[in-house]
């Protein structure tokens, strides 16, 4: 299968690469954070140019979802896709990892709606990963930069690309009613070394105030101290406490890295973001798109 976004013809002069998959399949079991459903997510190797794609293998033909913007329906908790009425809910701490470790072509089989959370963050997936090994496959990735700025705003909240000959994010956390959170930085070449360093293993967090509301919503079913990280005025409830005093801001990122990634194009540009989340973040991918399909015709 092809991705519609690997579709458009790009030209770069920069830098490129060979197109990477896995060596073998590997898989996890475990519970989705929201649905609180056991699920076995594995990945297979996947052919040059299939692209990053989901299967439901619980359901009648086994359906695929590319992982592209193009069929996001919902981000109003987390990254969510489908295609007519089959949906895949969660998607972002998976997606993250595979952009971090430049995975291009992969099949990421789940047995339900909702990949398995782990501890809340991207850390089982780039065991995973390793585990598989990286293959590098006979066909080339242009790295496409940025010519100009691109700037999506809504309210407080700020997301500009600008040209850079690297893929970096920095991202700004703002919390000004919660004494613990308060307002956090951090900014972080992608790539996996740093990744695995910086930002993998850094957990969903929510606020203590949200959960009822979260609940009520029929979400977080599956949640727990396991995988989340729940902040209560001014005390931290998690297991092992924190990982980085700035893990909150951390796991932006992540969710930032999964869900730019489904923007289909391996850009190189610096990402400076305020107060970003999952709406912002699919609206500004989309925005970003369409400037470097504009940019390169």
């Amino acid at each position: 299968m092809t991705q519609s976004t690997g579709e458009l013809h790009l030209e770069t002069s920069l830098k490129s690469r060979l197109q990477k998959t896995l060596k073998k399949s590997v898989s996890f079991s475990g519970v989705g954070i929201h649905t609180g459903h056991e699920v076995t997510l594995t990945f297979r190797p996947a052919n040059i140019g299939d692209g990053v794609f989901f299967k439901r293998t619980d359901l009648p033909g086994q359906p695929i979802i590319p992982a592209t913007f193009e069929y996001i329906f919902d981000t109003s908790r987390s990254t969510n896709i489908c295609i007519q009425d089959v949906r895949i809910y969660t998607i972002e701490h998976v997606l993250a990892a595979l952009r971090a470790y430049e995975i291009d072509n992969v099949c990421i089989e789940l047995s339900g709606i909702e990949p398995p959370a782990g501890n809340g963050s991207s850390d089982v997936f780039i065991a995973l990963i390793e585990q598989a090994g990286i293959e590098e496959q006979h066909a080339v990735v242009p790295f496409v930069s940025l010519k100009t700025p691109v700037v999506y705003s809504e309210g407080d909240i700020h997301i500009v690309a600008i040209p850079a000959d690297e893929y970096r994010i920095s991202y700004t956390l703002h919390y000004p009613k919660s004494e613990m959170l308060g307002t956090q930085f951090h900014s972080v070449v992608v790539n996996s070394e740093n990744f695995k360093q910086e930002i993998a293993s850094c957990r969903t967090f929510a606020l203590y105030e949200e959960l009822s509301y979260l609940m009520d919503k029929g979400l977080i079913k599956g949640g727990s101290l396991d995988n989340a990280v729940v902040i209560q005025e001014k005390a931290v409830i998690s297991k092992g406490g924190l990982f980085f005093p700035n893990e909150m801001v951390r796991h932006k990122i992540l969710d930032m890295i999964g869900d730019l990634s489904l923007v289909g194009i391996h850009f190189l540009a610096h990402v400076i973001a305020i107060r970003a989340g999952h709406a912002t973040n699919f609206a500004f991918a989309k925005k970003l798109f369409h400037h470097i399909s504009m940019e390169n015709k």
